[in-house]
């Protein structure tokens, strides 16, 4: 990411005759936006009379962390601990005071590592005055990489059932409600243990909605979902888990605290980055290259592949008939698509890759090389699903080429095989961690 301080109200790379450069330029200007640093001065508190404790976890953790280092008050006591994805530390500023531990944890599946630093944070939250503040730093990926099972399961058990909720289909609110029922930390628990200290969560949102208490679970924020709903979500996508966790679900014995719950009075929660931003921030700096730009939705859900379709009949209208919106445009969409899993199933090899290709998939298939229509999409943290890449590039030859290499786009979707079949195009983006994260990022542009 070594542009992404590029601004808004700069052009790019002229969309006309560079058009996949162009694309990604309004990507890095994205992802700048959500960065920690630029967007946390105005949210944070007054140093208390007591500590200042600072708990997070998250993709975006340590930038988030090194931010609160270098706003803080030098002369203000400030500790704490937070979590992040392994490879997503960022190096801190030189001549940067170190004062808040940041070490690293599975994602997207919890780990030991995840375990561990979950109790660390419970024994750091417990023995709070109330002249103690606790700053949390909240970020997506935080549900796994804060990872305590509740009782009744282990490790393994949430593994497990984490990897089967990902392979489901589940929409992230739906994955998040099982997820906090089934841990001893998320769905407002941390904050919980925090009393009677004051708590304010600095947010950066990578679900639809820029609910609170779904970012990461909502460590530190009370949860309106119930056991009920828990249960009836594993039972939708029939997923095992112990039948003592089901008992615990139907008699209620895992109910997270609500948001009315007394010890949450006077806490505050801040998003500081929202998906929505940095669309709006894309279409500013395609605006400021002379292009029109439509920022569809930052709440898109679905099936990765059939919201790429969807794109493609909408570039489609565009190219062909000027409606609904006149070309040349650039479309811009975010959101969380999700991925059913079918290279699972008897009798296929298994694939790669994660939303943003598959849905680069459907839309390549959909367009079936319809000219003049170019496609970026990309995960905000620089990560898509457990690869190497963000995202991939979709252009009018795109099938062309793949059949001159013998690649039909038809089979790598249905084995969800998105990663191997744009590298073998060389048509996937790669810029490593980027230290934030507002979920996905796509792109249309129809000259």
């Amino acid at each position: 990411m070594g542009e992404a301080c590029a601004g808004g109200d700069r052009p790019g790379p002229d969309y006309r005759t560079q058009p996949r450069e162009f694309l990604g330029h309004l990507y890095r200007v994205a992802v700048a936006r959500a960065l920690p640093l630029g967007n946390m001065a105005r949210f944070l508190p007054p140093p208390p009379k007591g500590r200042t404790v600072v708990l997070g976890a998250g993709k975006a953790g340590g930038a988030m962390a090194h931010a609160l280092e270098a706003l803080w008050p030098p002369q203000a006591a400030l500790s704490g601990l937070v979590v992040t994805r392994y490879g997503h530390i960022p190096a801190r500023p030189v001549g940067q005071r170190p004062r808040i531990e940041v070490v690293e944890a599975g994602h997207p599946v919890p780990d030991a590592a995840g375990q561990q630093v979950a109790r660390r944070m419970l024994a750091l939250a417990r023995g709070l005055s109330a002249d103690d503040l606790v700053v949390a730093l909240i970020s997506g990926g935080g549900s796994a990489l804060l990872s305590l099972p509740a009782a009744g399961l282990s490790l393994q058990d949430k593994q497990r059932i984490n990897q089967d909720l990902l392979n489901s289909g589940a929409t992230i609110s739906e994955i998040n409600c099982v997820r906090k029922h089934l841990s001893a930390i998320k769905g407002g628990r941390l904050a919980q243990a925090c009393a009677p200290a004051s708590v304010v969560s600095l947010c950066i949102s990578d679900v639809p909605g820029d609910d609170p208490s779904i970012i990461a679970s909502g460590p530190t924020v009370g949860d309106a979902t119930t056991c009920a709903q828990a249960l009836s979500i594993l039972q939708r996508y029939r997923l095992a888990v112990p039948a003592s966790v089901i008992d615990l679900l139907e008699t209620g014995g895992l109910e997270t605290p609500k948001p009315d719950t007394a010890s949450f009075a006077g806490h505050s929660v801040h998003l500081i980055a929202t998906p929505g931003q940095s669309l709006a921030a894309a279409a500013q700096a395609a605006r400021a290259g002379g292009l029109a730009a439509y920022v569809l939705s930052d709440e898109m859900e679905g099936e990765s592949r059939e919201v790429g379709r969807v794109h493609a009949a909408l570039a489609r209208a565009v190219a062909r008939h000027g409606q609904p919106f006149a070309r040349p445009c650039v479309l811009l969409s975010g959101g969380e698509t999700t991925v059913t899993v079918r290279s699972s199933e008897p009798g296929l090899a298994p694939g790669k890759g994660g939303r943003a290709g598959e849905f680069c998939l459907g839309l390549a298939q959909a367009l079936q090389g319809q000219d003049g229509v170019y496609a970026l999409a990309a995960d905000t943290d620089g990560i898509d699903g457990v690869e190497d890449n963000a995202g991939a590039w979709v252009a009018p030859d795109t099938i062309a080429r793949a059949l001159s290499q013998g690649m039909k786009i038809d089979a790598y979707l249905q084995r969800n095989d998105a990663y191997t079949f744009f590298e073998s195009l060389g048509d996937l983006l790669r810029t490593g961690p980027t230290f934030t994260n507002v979920n996905d990022f796509r792109a249309v542009l129809i000259l």
